[in-house]
C-alpha cells in the first residue's frame, strides 16, 4: 500500500491492518509524516511536531506486536493533544505568549489513557488563547485555516485537531468543549466531534466539579469516534464527577433499528437567526433520518434563560480560573478573555446563585421534553464558515451579536444542560463550506447519540468529500 493510502484509511482500518500486520506502526508512521510535511505549511493545524520521538514510538509498536505483547485499542495510530491539554515533555502553550515556553511534566488523564491504549504522541494542535471563541488564531503560532476553503476559518476551539482529521494528518485527535470546542469544528470541516457528558472523560481541572468544559474525541467517522472514547472513558478517582460506567461499552456495534423512534426537529432554537445556508442543509437532514424510520417532529423545548445563566457561569469560571493571572499580565492576553473575567469579578454570589437555579430549571424543563423525544436535532452554529480575518460575526440575518460568542448559541444552550452531543457531516453550502447537523440526547445516554449519529452517517455520507487543498 502506497504511503499517500494509508492516509485515507479510517482508524479503525488503520488499527487492523497492523495487528494482522498487514501494515506496520513504522509505515503508518512515516505516511503521516510525510502528509503533515505536505500538507500541514498551507493549514499550519498541527503547531508542535516531535518527528524523531514519533518514530521512535513507531518502532516501539511495532517491536510489542513481535514480540507477541497485548495490543491496546489504538495501537500505532499517530495522535496529537490540543494544545490546552498538559502532555508530558511537550510545550504546551494554551495558544498564550505567557505560556510560549511551558513544558509540562506530568501527562493530562487523557493523554495517559491514549497513551495506554497504543496511540502515538506526535505533537500538539492549535487552539485559540486559552481556548476563547470558536475561531482558531492566537498570537503564538497565528491562525489555522479550513481546507476547505483557506480563506475561511476553521473554527475552534479544537480547530487545529479538526483540519489535522480533515487533511488526513492524523485518524484520530482529541479535544475539548465548554461552548462548542469540539463540535464547532467538526461542523467547520467535515469531521466528527462527539461532546460527552460531564465526567464520561474524566480530567483534573481547577474547578473540578464543574460540568461545563468537558474533554473528548474526534475523528472521521462515528465509529471511529467511538473507538477513541472506548479507551479515554471511564471512572478515575482524580475526577470527583468521572462516571463509574467502563469505556469499553463504546467498542460495542453501534448498529440499531430506528425504526418509530420519536426525535425533536429545532430548527432555530426558539428564535435564534440561523444563516439560510445553514438553515436549508439542517432541514435536509430530517429526509435522512425519516430514511432509517424515525418519527421526526418539529418541536422546541423551552430555551427560557439559558443564554442568561450560560454567560453568567461561564464569566465566573473564567474569572475564576484567570483573575490572578490578568493581574500580572494583562498586556499579554486577548481583548475577550480580558472582558470575560471582568465580567465574572462583578458578579455576586446571588447572581451565581440564581444562574444555578436558572440552570436546574432549565435542565428539568428539557429533561421533561426529552421524555417524549429521544433524541434533538439542530444546527450546530448559526453560521458557515467566515472570513478568516475577522475575529467574529457582529450579525446574523441582521440581528446584531452583541458578544464574541452569540453566534454560537445553538452550541452553548446544549452544554448548560450537561447532555451527550455529536457533530455529524450534513452538508455543503453553494461556495462548497462544510456544515455539521448536531445530535442531542438524553442524560448520559452517550452511547445512543452515537448509534442515531452512526446510522446517520451510513446514510448520508457526507464526510466522504475530501477537502480542497488535497488536490
Amino acid at each position: 500500500m502506497r504511503y499517500n493510502e494509508i492516509c485515507y484509511l479510517s482508524a479503525r482500518e488503520i488499527r487492523e491492518k497492523i495487528g494482522k500486520c498487514e501494515l506496520s506502526a513504522t509505515e503508518v508512521m512515516e505516511a503521516h509524516l510525510n502528509q503533515i510535511e505536505r500538507v500541514n505549511p498551507t493549514v499550519n493545524a498541527i503547531i508542535t511536531l516531535h518527528p524523531d520521538q514519533a518514530m521512535n514510538g513507531a518502532q516501539a509498536a511495532d517491536a510489542a506486536i513481535a514480540r507477541g505483547d497485548d495490543l491496546g485499542p489504538l495501537h500505532g495510530l499517530p495522535t496529537a493533544v490540543k494544545d490546552l491539554i498538559p502532555t508530558n515533555g511537550m510545550r504546551t502553550t494554551f495558544g498564550s505568549p505567557i505560556f510560549k515556553d511551558n513544558v509540562p511534566d506530568q501527562d493530562a488523564i487523557i493523554v495517559e489513557r491514549t497513551k495506554k491504549a497504543g496511540a502515538i504522541v506526535i505533537g500538539k494542535t492549535n487552539t485559540p488563547e486559552f481556548g476563547a471563541g470558536s475561531h482558531t488564531f492566537n498570537p503564538v503560532f497565528g491562525a489555522t485555516l479550513n481546507p476547505y476553503d483557506t480563506s475561511k476559518t476553521c473554527g475552534g476551539s479544537s480547530g487545529g485537531a479538526g483540519v489535522s482529521l480533515a487533511c488526513r494528518m492524523l485518524p484520530i485527535a482529541d479535544g475539548t468543549d465548554l461552548g462548542g470546542s469540539l463540535r464547532n469544528p467538526a461542523n467547520f470541516n467535515n469531521v466528527v466531534g462527539f461532546r460527552p457528558s460531564p465526567g464520561r472523560v474524566p480530567a483534573i481541572a481547577p474547578l473540578g466539579w464543574s460540568t461545563f468544559s468537558v474533554q473528548g474525541p474526534m475523528a472521521r467517522t462515528v465509529s471511529d469516534v467511538a473507538l477513541f472514547l472506548s479507551a479515554i472513558a471511564g471512572p478515575d478517582s482524580r475526577s470527583p464527577i468521572s462516571i463509574e460506567q467502563s469505556g469499553s461499552i463504546f467498542a460495542a456495534p453501534l448498529q440499531r433499528d430506528f425504526s418509530g423512534v420519536r426525535i425533536s426537529y429545532i430548527p432555530d432554537l426558539d428564535g435564534l437567526p440561523v444563516d439560510g445556508r445553514v438553515a436549508s442543509i439542517i432541514e435536509s437532514s430530517v429526509g435522512v433520518l425519516e430514511s432509517l424510520g424515525c418519527i421526526v417532529e418539529e418541536a422546541t423545548p423551552d430555551f427560557s434563560n439559558a443564554d442568561e445563566l450560560f454567560k453568567i457561569l461561564r464569566a465566573w469560571g473564567t474569572a475564576s480560573v484567570r483573575a490572578e493571572l490578568l493581574k500580572e499580565h494583562r498586556k499579554s492576553i486577548k481583548s475577550t478573555v480580558i472582558g470575560e473575567v471582568e465580567s465574572g469579578l462583578k458578579l455576586t454570589a446571588m447572581d451565581v446563585g440564581r444562574a444555578e437555579a436558572m440552570r436546574t430549571d432549565y435542565f428539568h424543563r428539557v429533561r421533561t421534553f426529552m421524555e417524549t423525544y429521544e433524541f434533538m436535532i439542530m444546527p450546530v452554529n448559526q453560521v458557515p464558515p467566515f472570513d478568516v480575518g475577522i475575529e467574529y460575526p457582529t450579525e446574523i440575518n441582521g440581528v446584531h451579536m452583541e458578544t464574541y460568542i452569540d453566534w454560537m448559541k445553538s452550541c452553548y444552550y446544549i452544554s448548560s444542560l450537561g447532555l451527550p452531543a455529536a457533530s455529524v457531516p450534513c452538508g455543503f453550502t453553494p461556495e462548497g463550506l462544510p456544515v455539521g447537523v448536531q445530535i442531542v440526547g438524553r442524560h448520559h445516554d452517550d452511547f445512543g447519540v452515537l448509534q442515531l449519529a452512526n446510522a446517520f452517517e451510513s446514510v448520508s455520507r457526507i464526510g466522504e468529500r475530501l477537502p480542497g487543498v488535497l488536490g
